[in-house]
């Protein structure tokens, strides 16, 4: 007899199981001043037990009826956070019992749809951000980084920065993130569309002024001492007021940059000649193959006003680079407008930063292995891998996401 009543009650739904799931709701939803918080889980772990055999509806009202209740069992938010996305939305979008500690839980267990909603939410604490970072995507990171109430770390964005290679729509939304460092918005130009090159150019890159005036009585120092302390040397090449190499003019065939920029017009640009406007403009040759190979051509605009060379220059090196001014019919180039454009509007100071800022990272002393790692490992966390902001930047332009 009791074995076919077991049996019976497996399948038979009745009224009192419906009234008894009412009430443990109305219990779990009291006011702190009417349940302590023992007599609360105790009612909670009951309601938890019967959500398991709960139908859809019933799920969604229990959800809608704790989407404000902070005082909720956080282990029947957790169950109900993770049901479909039509239960666990109004959860994850407005309750706030929720630790980190619970998100990072939730979010290795549901849809791209929940992990949206947290990304959405009031507040996205920094640990979330990472972890949201983390997963490749797009319409999550894209609401993250739009979202002004997440709290993001470096790590985050150096993530997103990677993930921005294969995202290009994601660059606009960093752009604007408060957070981002200048080591990140350069390497991040490197595949930015026009517009947001134009914001890093202009946003990121610093004058340098006070950091020259600071630091103008140690270059006769390092001079007396022959330029022999290679870390100062290449410090104070970041700092320094001058860009061109007057070494490597006084060496040169062409006499001057603007020789070797006029040659290369005529004749057309080489290996050779690229090296060449490399080492008169004071860079190392990684850094001007990466800027004569640049498809968008702002980097020309950066190198130009860097090195004081006139606007004419910039059209002989565009041409040079085999690019058009004018098109079929007569029309002008758009994308050359652009970037002369760009090099109106930049400073000489900045254009300098910038520059000196790429010479410095992309020609960082790194092995292929090296470049193409994210993160460091065991066997280079050295201090210079780990926190070296030209080595970072080196990961991040280089290295595979």
């Amino acid at each position: 007899m009791s074995q076919e009543l077991t049996l019976k009650d497996t399948v038979y739904i009745g009224k009192s199981r419906t009234t008894l799931f009412r009430r443990l709701l109305d219990y779990v939803a009291l006011p702190a001043s009417e349940v302590t918080t023992q007599e609360r889980a105790m009612g909670g772990d009951i309601l938890l037990d019967m959500l398991f055999h709960a139908t859809e509806e019933e799920r969604i009202r229990a959800a809608q009826r704790l989407a404000q209740m902070r005082e909720a069992p956080r282990r029947l938010l957790r169950y109900l956070a993770q049901c479909s996305f039509e239960i666990a939305e109004p959860i994850l979008r407005e309750n706030e019992a929720f630790d980190a500690s619970d998100f990072l839980q939730i979010l290795e267990h549901v849809s791209v749809h929940h992990r949206r909603a947290i990304a959405e939410r009031k507040r996205v604490d920094v640990a979330v951000c990472d972890a949201l970072a983390q997963k490749a995507e797009v319409e999550v990171l894209q609401v993250l980084l739009e979202n002004e109430a997440a709290e993001m770390s470096e790590a985050a964005l150096d993530t997103l920065v990677i993930r921005s290679r294969k995202a290009p729509e994601l660059c606009p939304l960093i752009i604007n993130r408060l957070e981002l460092r200048p080591v990140q918005a350069m390497a991040m130009f490197w595949w930015a569309d026009g517009p947001t090159r134009r914001q890093i150019l202009r946003r990121q890159a610093a004058e340098r002024s006070e950091l020259i005036d600071m630091c103008g009585d140690i270059f006769p120092m390092a001079a007396e001492e022959g330029w022999r302390d290679s870390v100062t040397r290449n410090s104070l090449k970041l700092i320094e007021r001058r860009q061109r190499n007057r070494a490597a003019a006084e060496r040169s065939p062409y006499g001057s940059l603007e020789g070797a920029i006029s040659v290369a017009a005529k004749d057309g640009m080489t290996p050779e000649l690229t090296e060449e406007i490399g080492y008169l403009s004071g860079i190392k040759p990684i850094t001007i193959a990466k800027i004569i190979t640049d498809p968008g051509g702002e980097s020309l605009a950066v190198l130009c006003k860097a090195t004081g060379l006139k606007r004419e220059f910039l059209e002989k090196l565009w041409l040079a680079t085999d690019r058009q001014i004018l098109l079929s019919g007569g029309v002008r180039n758009p994308n050359y407008d652009y970037v002369q454009e760009t090099y109106e509007l930049l400073t000489v100071a900045k254009a300098q930063t910038t520059l000196r800022y790429w010479n410095w990272s992309l020609s960082s002393t790194f092995t292929q292995a090296t470049l193409e790692k994210t993160d460091v490992t065991e066997d280079d966390d050295t201090e210079e891998n780990a926190f070296s902001a030209a080595r970072r930047t080196v990961r991040l332009v280089f290295g595979q996401s």
